[in-house]
Order: C-alpha cells, then sequence, then structure tokens
C-alpha cells in the first residue's frame, strides 16, 4: 500500500474492535449499503421504506458527507455489515442508533460497535447518549438495554412517518432511552 493510501485509510478509520473496523463510508459501500436499505425487513421500523439502488446512492452520499453516520466493517472479510448514527445534540448530548444487515443480527456486532462508540464518545467528554425507537422493536430497545441504558420515556402515539390510504397520519409509540457518563 503507498503512503496515500495508507494515510487515505488512517484518516477514515474511526475505531476498531476484536472484530470490526469503525469508519467513515466511502463510494465502494454502495453493494453493501443496498444489501441492507432494500430489505423490508431491516428498515421495518425506520421512518423510510425499502430503497431502491438510485435512492442508495444518493443515501450514500450523504453518509460520505456527514460525520454522524459510522460505517460498521468486519475485519475478517472487510464487508460493510451496518451502520451506528451517533448525531450531536445539544447540552453536551448525542443520540444514537444503529441499522446492521440481517444475515449479522444476533452474533454481538451491534453490541461490540455501540460499547466501542460510547466509550470513546464518554471518553471526549460527553454527558448524555440517548435514543428513541419503536416499542414493536425489540430488537433495538434489547440492545440499548444490554447496552446499559435505562428506559425514561414512553411516548404515546407522538410521532408518524407514513399516512394511510386517506391521509391520516399513521400514528407510532416511541422509547426513549438513554445512557449518562458516569466516568466524569
Amino acid at each position: 500500500m503507498c503512503m496515500e493510501e495508507e494515510n487515505f485509510m488512517e484518516n477514515r478509520i474511526l475505531a476498531e474492535t476484536e472484530r470490526l473496523i469503525l469508519r467513515r463510508y466511502t463510494e465502494s459501500d454502495l453493494t453493501d449499503l443496498f444489501e441492507y436499505l432494500s430489505n423490508p425487513k431491516v428498515v421495518e421500523f425506520e421512518p423510510y421504506k425499502p430503497m431502491s439502488l438510485e435512492e442508495v446512492k444518493d443515501n450514500l452520499k450523504w453518509r460520505i458527507s456527514t460525520d454522524e453516520m459510522i460505517a460498521v466493517e468486519l475485519k475478517s472479510n472487510h464487508k460493510m455489515i451496518g451502520n451506528v448514527y451517533l448525531g450531536k445534540r445539544e447540552f453536551d448530548s448525542l443520540e444514537i442508533g444503529f441499522v446492521f444487515n440481517e444475515t449479522y443480527w444476533k452474533q454481538g456486532y451491534g453490541k461490540e460497535s455501540c460499547e466501542k462508540l460510547i466509550e470513546e464518545a464518554f471518553g471526549r467528554g460527553i454527558h448524555r447518549i440517548y435514543a428513541e425507537c419503536d416499542p414493536d422493536n425489540q430488537n433495538s430497545w434489547g440492545l440499548l438495554e444490554k447496552l446499559g441504558f435505562v428506559r425514561e420515556a414512553y411516548l404515546k402515539e407522538n410521532v408518524y412517518f407514513w399516512k394511510d390510504n386517506e391521509n391520516r397520519p399513521i400514528w407510532k409509540d416511541t422509547f426513549i432511552y438513554s445512557k449518562l457518563n458516569d466516568k466524569k
């Protein structure tokens, strides 16, 4: 690998775990990203529908342009298997979210990647990390609880992403979880 390629690799890698590389998105992630963003089961609880290849191309441009989306790549074969979202919020807080390729569910990759990113965020002085999730998405809130997040709220019919055939909102409930930095 030439020096320029090494610098590029170093600049895009944010953190590593035993099995994962946590990094910025690149154009070469298109196929892997399409693989999971086009899967109805994967995006069932997301505020978007399964995406076409063209929609994923546009979405990837946004992911490359932001620091808030973190690609999760397997060290073993360099396949990008999902992402963690860490959005900056007021009062030294972050919002966390995650979406993974269904093939890699229930193998600890979500927990491993989130633990590392949470540890690093708290090490930089972040005070609080929170997440919002659909109460029907047990996999999501189950992972949050394994990560030590505490359920703070259950909001009833507070949000909608879709409308029915008569243009009426389809209201959804929301769980809110948080984890405070106890290492300050």
